[in-house]
């Protein structure tokens, strides 16, 4: 199937079978995805946390908007980003493009430098606020390869960030909850949704050619 054929047949799944879980190999897909998925600078400030353990998905529904989607999923992925930059994080990431690269460590200094000053000037809030966004590339991504692999996904925003940032210990990681990405199969008679029809604005009206 196309891409475009992959997306009209997924749609945000709002009751999931508990009994079926997905394999790892399709998973690893998923994150791979996900990890392939291009940041400003290359940076990456954002990670994946992936939870299948349900006394933790138990505990993590405290503050959820749709509890049971939550519980009843196969795995919940947690994006997750940094809760700031810092010359140390810029200078890990760039050492490793050199060593991946085979070039002498420093090559891209000139380029660090123009960023450590750029970020330098900013607040922790308008840190996390340029990668929060950035998490998002990712989110869609993973949705779409979900999609290939006929897995359904929801994407949710409505959850409590400070009881999955606790749960989860994120803040000791320098991390701070995005959104959330629950993975699994649908459940056919309770996802009301799984039947209509899907619906989106007109293609003339939706896109605006100037």
């Amino acid at each position: 199937m196309s891409l475009i054929e992959d997306l009209n047949w997924r749609h945000a799944v709002k009751a999931y079978d508990p009994s079926k879980k997905v394999s790892e190999e399709d998973l690893n897909k998923i994150l791979e995805a996900a990890r392939l998925a291009p940041t400003s600078s290359g940076l990456q400030p954002f990670r994946v946390i992936v939870v299948e353990n349900q006394e933790l998905k138990e505990k993590m529904v405290q503050g959820a908007l749709n509890p049971e989607v939550m519980r009843d999923s196969s795995h919940v992925l947690v994006f997750a980003a940094w809760d700031s930059y810092s010359d140390q994080k810029i200078d890990k990431v760039y050492d490793y493009h050199t060593d991946v690269r085979d070039l002498p460590k420093g090559r891209f200094s000139s380029y660090t430098d123009k960023l450590k000053e750029i970020y330098g000037a900013q607040t922790p809030e308008q840190h996390f606020a340029h990668t929060a966004r950035q998490t998002y590339i990712a989110l869609g991504l993973a949705m779409a390869q979900a999609a290939e692999l006929k897995i359904d996904s929801t994407p949710a925003e409505g959850f409590s960030n400070e009881v999955v940032d606790e749960i989860l210990g994120l803040n000791a990681l320098g991390l701070k909850s995005v959104s959330l990405l629950y993975l699994g199969y649908r459940d056919e008679k309770n996802d009301w949704l799984s039947h209509m029809k899907k619906v989106r604005i007109p293609m003339e009206e939706f896109i605006i050619k100037k």
